[in-house]
């Protein structure tokens, strides 16, 4: 599986940032589940999700300090990469 992320150290602390498809953060039980599913390939550290609506605006989903500091600066300033996942 390939997804879409970067991993980022701010102010000490380390997370991980995964794109994911609107649908995915429609529902609670859905972005809780893939949280859970991606902790095994980023362990130890807060998981946010991040997914575009209709006009292509993020939102981002996790620990509100972090969502904060997303919401504060550019998507194209996340350092994307792509992560082959087995």
């Amino acid at each position: 599986m390939k997804i879409y992320g970067a991993v980022i150290i701010e102010q000490g602390v380390t997370f991980a940032v995964i794109s994911v498809k609107h649908y995915v953060t429609q529902y609670t039980y859905r972005l809780v589940q893939t949280r859970n599913e991606l902790s095994q390939f980023f362990p130890n550290m807060p998981i946010i999700l991040m997914s575009r609506d209709q006009n292509g605006e993020p939102h981002y989903y996790g620990r509100k300090d972090i969502v904060e500091f997303l919401k504060s600066i550019r998507v194209d300033q996340i350092p994307w990469k792509e992560y082959t996942l087995y």
